[in-house]
């Protein structure tokens, strides 16, 4: 139950496009720098984004090694400008909606070009303990 202070969450325009993944069981989301990240296989699968580009489409995290095969396969993707590191499907694609769709076809087959391990969260106590070796 929610309490009467708690704003209801508004859901992300870009959710019809995981609604499939959704129904998966071990599927969760959450908010992740102004965007939506989705968690499919124990992975980070895809990250939502509505805001200016380049942050305004479907950001594919994936290592580098597999960028190519990605763009090859799922017309619109690219290379994000600042993330480097991951692809980018800019909602302004013409191919946006038939591509965003194959992306999460590829995702609930469990791809595993796409997605990438979350990084374990660290304690503020492990961190204070890593920086005072640091000093010493």
């Amino acid at each position: 139950m929610t309490s009467s202070r708690e704003k209801p969450r508004r859901p992300h325009p870009l959710r019809w496009l995981i609604e499939p993944l959704t129904e998966e069981a071990d599927f969760f989301e959450r908010p992740m720098f102004g965007c939506h990240a989705c968690y499919l296989h124990g992975r980070l699968a895809l990250v939502l984004a509505a805001q200016e580009e380049p942050w305004n489409g479907l950001l594919i995290p994936t290592e580098k090694q597999f960028h190519d095969s990605i763009m090859l396969e799922f017309i619109g993707v690219g290379q994000h400008p600042v993330l480097k590191k991951w692809l980018y499907l800019s909602q302004a694609s013409d191919d946006f909606e038939a591509s965003g769709a194959a992306i999460v076809e590829a995702v609930m087959r469990n791809d595993l070009r796409i997605g990438v391990e979350p990084r374990e969260k660290s304690s503020k106590k492990s961190m204070r303990s890593l920086s005072s070796k640091r000093q010493n």
